[in-house]
């Protein structure tokens, strides 16, 4: 049996495809339920959504894989310099632990740095992105907002392109606006969406 894999960028005609994709991947997994198909949604109309690395992984006509990326914003000294941050990433559930999260991020990565990128954020496990080359950020003296600048804070990474350019990059690093959630937007989004069981489990962040 042949099977027909295809990476290609986002269209307008998957974006609903695409954020139940999402939901389906990210559901009761940090949270009760989850805000990462309201936020993909919010940043396509965004000024600081990155459509040249907006790509998806599609099998025989089915998208199973979608990965984004935005500007973020490092402030330092009155000033303040655009670096892209990688995520949401998302794979179905059915088709989880199958390395198609890290063929989608490799394929975008290399895409990333064609482009002229210095280098790309991340915010998560320190673990499986270092796989990829993420490194620490505080070792490039960029700190996240909102956390000392003492703490090293593992989750919160950098993949260098230019070690000499994001010499230029120090400071604190912002997210870019779409990241943030109005509850009651959310929850009137959500109603798109076939019903789905909101649970609390352990482990999760919130």
């Amino acid at each position: 049996m042949v099977i027909l894999l295809t990476i290609r960028q986002e269209i307008k005609t998957d974006y609903r495809e695409v954020e139940n994709l999402v939901r389906e991947s990210f559901w009761n997994i940090y949270r009760p339920g989850c805000y990462e198909h309201y936020i993909i949604h919010n940043m396509r109309y965004a000024k600081s959504f990155i459509k040249q690395l907006d790509y998806l992984i599609e099998e025989d006509n089915h998208i199973i894989a979608h990965i984004v990326y935005a500007n973020g914003k490092i402030h330092s000294n009155n000033e303040s310099k655009t670096l892209p941050i990688l995520g949401p990433v998302s794979v179905h559930p059915k088709y989880q632990k199958q390395g198609y999260g890290s063929k989608i991020i490799n394929y975008t990565l290399k895409k990333a740095e064609e482009m002229g990128y210095p280098g790309i954020i991340v915010v998560g496990d320190e673990k499986y992105y270092s796989r990829f080359g993420f490194e620490k950020a505080f070792k490039y003296n960029i700190h996240y907002e909102g956390m000392d600048r003492n703490d090293e804070a593992p989750f919160f990474m950098i993949k260098v392109f230019d070690k000499n350019k994001i010499n230029d990059y120090q400071g604190i690093f912002s997210n870019p606006e779409s990241y943030t959630v109005d509850i009651e937007l959310l929850n009137e989004f959500d109603k798109a969406f076939p019903p789905k069981i909101k649970e609390k489990i352990e482990g999760q962040l919130e």
